[in-house]
């Protein structure tokens, strides 16, 4: 599947105003003259916590204190798009952590039917309960718990029910739905997580949010499951955090 021009436009208004800048910063049509002649757009914020760059649909963006813009002026976008050289610049400065997620989207995906009938939860008890069975670095990376609408999938319809998988999304800047879905080591590789995620991917797109799916660039599982979906690719963002 394509993302459809005016979607794109929505990711791009939507990260502008995450990471600062002006709403038409990032904008194909009438965006800044850095974003017309794909100039790397910058922002120097001496109160970050982090460093972060992101590249998307062609265009790039630095956000970072004063002494990290001035030590980027040299590198390409390439180079930024590399943890370990975010890691080099802020050695001095304590940078550590986070590293570079993938990011995907989706403005329509199809419907994946379940074999029988699905019993889903919307509550955080059992949200909170799928995560105990999971191993911390996934429950860290897609932090359910901190999003706004969950879905999660039961294994029955009584109330000795257990969570098998659960997709959720939070919505981002207003226009989109940033999705995270987690299902217990045990039970992978058997469609559940592409049943949750289908179900909250397709309640979001009811309610009229572009979807976006982040998730760290070595979890081949988390992109395979994307792409499965119908998710495109759409970009980068690498990031450390400061002391």
């Amino acid at each position: 599947m394509e993302l459809e021009p005016g979607s794109a436009e929505i990711v791009l208004l939507a990260w502008a105003r995450h990471l600062g800048f002006d709403d038409e910063a990032f904008s194909f049509v009438s965006g800044s003259l850095a974003a017309r002649t794909g100039e790397r757009l910058v922002r120097e914020d001496d109160a970050a916590e982090s460093i972060t760059f992101v590249r998307l649909f062609g265009r790039s963006a630095l956000v970072a204190p004063a002494w990290a813009v001035t030590a980027a002026v040299d590198l390409s976008d390439d180079e930024l798009s590399e943890h370990s050289a975010l890691l080099r610049l802020s050695r001095d400065h304590g940078g550590h952590g986070l590293g570079t997620s993938a990011l995907l989207f989706a403005d329509d995906l199809p419907l994946f039917q379940p074999g029988g009938e699905v019993t889903v939860s919307h509550g955080h008890p059992e949200a909170l309960e799928l995560e105990s069975k999971c191993p911390p670095d996934d429950v860290n990376e897609v932090h359910l718990t901190r999003m706004d609408h969950h879905f999660t999938v039961m294994d029955g319809n009584d109330s000795e029910s257990q969570p098998v998988a659960c997709a959720a999304y939070a919505e981002w800047q207003g226009i989109l739905a940033d999705m995270g879905v987690l299902v217990p080591p045990d039970l992978r590789r058997q469609g559940l997580g592409t049943l949750a995620a289908s179900i909250a991917a397709h309640e979001a797109l009811a309610s009229g949010l572009t979807l976006q799916w982040r998730t760290a660039l070595d979890n081949r599982g988390s992109l395979a499951l994307a792409r499965h979906l119908g998710f495109v690719d759409g970009g980068i963002q690498t990031s450390v955090l400061l002391s």
